[in-house]
């Protein structure tokens, strides 16, 4: 009978452990789907941030060159004012009638050149006030213009940070409904990441002590035309030192980066300055086959939605997604197999 039991035991349990890791899977599947979309969405948060900031600068440039040119403005017609005064005075009927018949500052000005003793200085100033005039005009209709961009890349922040909060959520709740699971593969995968950082750091070593930024080759492309040698392979160890900074949306510092942010932040370090952007990103440097891939090496993924830095030996270093922290991932995983596009050399 106990043996019975026993066996009715593990008959009937089996399935509902398995069930449990199948809807895991599942869950975690669809995790994975709104870590893409994130990525993409945070990408085009970032983008917007720097038009935004674009936008600002132009603005800032063409108020400042506005309190100008109405200063100029307002000198040159003090001027010209001192003038007519002193024509004036000398009794010329001709500037009483361009005076008491100007119904406007241009009709002035056109009247002005009628004058016959008007002299060359005059010509200049009437010029000037002229030229002054027409730059406010321009200035004002530019900010007018930024005024309004503003506003629409503001509604489109909006709506991305709308979007990302809305993908956290259901991120955060699908995470909750496999909490004991998550558990367990974050435990394992803190393992991993502590065997693959030994790994990475003795490439890197080698690579340093070798002289050399070369790595083992990836044999899964054509090598095509051949890249510039690389230069940059000592940003493969920057990159090492921030393993375990959470990844945060928008983040480019050590208190948290996304993707992008991080590839910015690390070349950065070298003097390189990248936009805040993985699709951006994309159109530095020059093209790379997979099996010329060196250290420092750009990688890119999900449809330039996603980068990170080739660090050799076929791994490379990244800030994967909310809830998780810089680390070391292989090109030969699944989803990065599938979903590379291409890397690029600076």
């Amino acid at each position: 009978m106990a043996t019975l039991l026993a066996a009715g035991t593990s008959a009937t349990a089996s399935p509902t452990v398995s069930a449990k890791q199948a809807e895991a899977q599942r869950v975690l599947a669809d995790i994975q789907a709104i870590d893409s979309s994130l990525d993409k969405a945070v990408d085009a948060y970032n983008a917007a941030q720097m038009k935004l900031d674009a936008i600002r600068a132009e603005e800032k440039v063409n108020q400042r060159h506005l309190v100008i040119a109405r200063s100029n403005f307002k000198n040159a017609q003090a001027t010209l004012a001192s003038r007519l005064l002193a024509l004036y005075k000398s009794g010329d009927d001709n500037v009483l009638e361009v005076l008491l018949g100007s119904r406007s500052l241009s009709e002035l000005l056109e009247r002005v050149d009628t004058i016959s003793r008007v002299s060359a200085e005059d010509t200049r100033v009437v010029s000037e006030i002229r030229s002054y005039r027409a730059e406010i005009k321009r200035r004002e209709k530019k900010l007018a213009i930024a005024r309004v961009q503003q506003e629409q890349v503001l509604a489109e922040r909006a709506e991305r940070r709308r979007q990302i909060e809305g993908q956290l959520a259901e991120r955060q709740r699908l995470l909750a409904s496999i909490k004991d699971q998550i558990a367990k593969i974050k435990a394992e995968e803190a393992q991993r990441q502590r065997r693959l950082q030994e790994q990475a750091q003795q490439v890197v070593d080698q690579q340093q002590s070798s002289g050399s930024t070369s790595s083992t080759p990836v044999a899964d492309g054509a090598s095509g035309s051949s890249p510039p040698p690389a230069t940059h392979g000592g940003v493969a160890g920057i990159a090492l030192s921030y393993l375990g900074v959470p990844y945060v949306w928008g983040g480019a510092s050590p208190s948290g980066f996304d993707c992008s942010g991080f590839v910015m932040y690390v070349y950065a370090q070298v003097g390189i300055s990248l936009p805040h952007n993985a699709a951006m990103q994309y159109g530095y440097g020059s093209p790379v086959s997979r099996d010329q891939l060196e250290a420092g090496d750009l990688v890119f993924f999900d449809g330039l939605g996603h980068v990170g830095i080739y660090i050799g030996g076929g791994s490379f270093v990244h800030a994967p997604h909310t809830g998780d922290v810089v680390k070391i991932s292989s090109l030969s995983d699944s989803w990065y197999a599938s979903t590379y596009v291409g890397a690029r050399r600076l």
